[in-house]
């Protein structure tokens, strides 16, 4: 492949803008991280639903899509913004009920509606674009739900990770074994991953997962100084990693049943949101539950989240 420098200046280009502006949101506080990841919400919906119409061949009216996208956004609140949420009580017939909860339940019924009512979309278009609150919603909102502080009891040493320590190995975790990859890929790929993605290789594959817990577990244990917590952080790079080229496997997946190369044009040479974000949709959910495993084989006294 001939090495062509104006498009390597342009991807270069958008990588370091990129890397800023995810930086900015993710160490700046919780309304830059909540800021950011609902950008990122919108972007991926907005992306998903114009596949799906290129899958399904029809064509979704805007409204159908903002609603949807409005429903997704209630649904990643109420699952992941915990202290930072715009939550408050509506009183109706002397009882108080969660704002949130209410707007998310009448959302639940409309999409029932929409579901059996409207005739002029397939039904297999209609079955997307629900699938779509878990694929992206569901997803956001467990990142979301992981920003906060980070308390681990271990052998009478307590180890307090940051409010952003969390989403910050998992998607650090992502781009190391994604560059890894490419790289190992690169130099002595030779057996495909999957048809899905011919340029994936199990080599680059399995490099870029062993360079990425081990590049994690030794800033971890010998510049961090975290000790026996490296190994827990290990196993979640490990986790972030696999899960997280499983979600690019699907992102294709779904790219090539669309017949379309990027999801996007949002970042030029680097395709769209989906694009960016499809390893992370699925390695935060994840990081999510093995936390949660975590918790429930330690007892409470000895891994909080707050």
């Amino acid at each position: 492949m001939t090495f062509n420098w104006k498009t390597f200046q342009t991807r270069t280009l958008t990588a370091i803008i990129f890397a800023a502006v995810m930086l900015t949101g993710l160490l700046w506080n919780h309304w830059s991280f909540l800021i950011l990841f609902s950008i990122i919400h919108f972007g991926c919906w907005w992306e998903y639903l114009k596949l799906t119409e290129k899958i399904c061949k029809t064509e979704i009216d805007k409204i159908i899509k903002y609603f949807f996208l409005f429903c997704g956004f209630i649904l990643m609140m109420v699952i992941g913004l915990k202290n930072m949420s715009f939550d408050f009580l509506i009183t109706i017939f002397s009882y108080n009920i969660s704002a949130k909860w209410l707007i998310w339940i009448c959302s639940f019924f409309l999409i029932v509606i929409f579901l059996v009512q409207n005739k002029l979309i397939p039904q297999k278009a209609k079955w997307m674009s629900i699938a779509g609150l878990a694929y992206i919603s569901v997803s956001i909102g467990l990142m979301s739900n992981l920003y906060g502080q980070v308390e681990v009891h271990l052998h009478d040493t307590l180890y307090v990770f940051g409010a952003n320590n969390i989403p910050l190995m998992i998607i650090i975790s992502i781009w190391i074994n994604d560059t890894m990859a490419y790289v190992v890929g690169s130099l002595i790929g030779k057996t495909p991953l999957s048809k899905i993605s011919p340029n994936k290789t199990w080599e680059g594959t399995i490099g870029g997962v062993i360079l990425s817990v081990g590049i994690i577990g030794l800033v971890a244990f010998f510049i961090i100084k975290l000790g026996v917590m490296s190994i827990f952080i290990m196993i979640l790079a490990a986790i972030a990693s696999i899960v997280g080229t499983i979600g690019d496997l699907l992102e294709s997946k779904i790219k090539r049943m669309a017949d379309v190369k990027d999801s996007g044009r949002i970042m030029p040479g680097h395709g769209g949101f989906l694009d960016r974000f499809d390893s992370l949709l699925l390695a935060a959910p994840a990081v999510w539950v093995y936390l949660l495993f975590l918790m429930m084989s330690l007892g409470y006294d000895y891994l909080r989240l707050s």
